[in-house]
């Protein structure tokens, strides 16, 4: 009855090193960065009723801070809440769901030394994003990544990066700078 105590207890406390070991990698893994600002550019819009569809959608995330549409180049400046955990997955949503699709998105973090390797995921808030076609560095302050991969570039361009959507999972996504 003892010895059954202890091994149920030395499991019980090998359940809580694994635990505490596992949420220090994962903030390990948590890149110092902020994303401030999307470029998004929409396809679809014939009017400024359209241009009005999805700013109202945007305006609706609660991340959002201010939305800022062009209609003579159907882009969308979205600026985020200071702090806030941008979800590209939720703009990209609330542009179809206002009936268009997303053609552009360009994303403007705000990075604190963070160092880049080719295809080396980086985890920004509920993102994660893993860097393509590109070389070795150190990112420091604002930088501008491009999505690549379906949903968020015109279909013609996203076959030009062969990206497979077998390899693709929400909240991940392949940039490029």
């Amino acid at each position: 009855m003892i010895a059954q105590s202890r091994v149920n207890e030395y499991h019980k406390t090998t359940k809580m090193k694994i635990i505490f070991l596992f949420i220090a990698v994962a903030l390990s893994l948590t890149t110092m960065a902020q994303i401030t600002k999307v470029s998004l550019q929409a396809s679809g819009l014939t009017c400024s009723m359209c241009s009005n569809a999805i700013n109202k959608a945007l305006n609706t995330l609660d991340f959002v801070e201010k939305v800022k549409p062009d209609i003579k180049t159907y882009t969308f400046e979205i600026s985020f809440k200071p702090n806030s955990n941008v979800d590209f997955e939720k703009i990209k949503k609330k542009v179809e769901d206002a009936g268009f699709s997303v053609s552009g998105f360009i994303a403007t973090i705000n990075f604190e030394n963070v160092t880049l390797q080719d295809n080396t995921p980086i985890k920004i808030g509920v993102n994660s994003l893993i860097f393509m076609h590109t070389k070795a560095q150190s990112l420091k302050g604002e930088v501008k990544v491009r999505l690549l991969d379906k949903g968020f570039i015109s279909s013609k361009e996203y076959k030009t990066y062969g990206i497979s959507s077998l390899l693709t999972e929400r909240g991940i996504y392949h940039v490029t700078i």
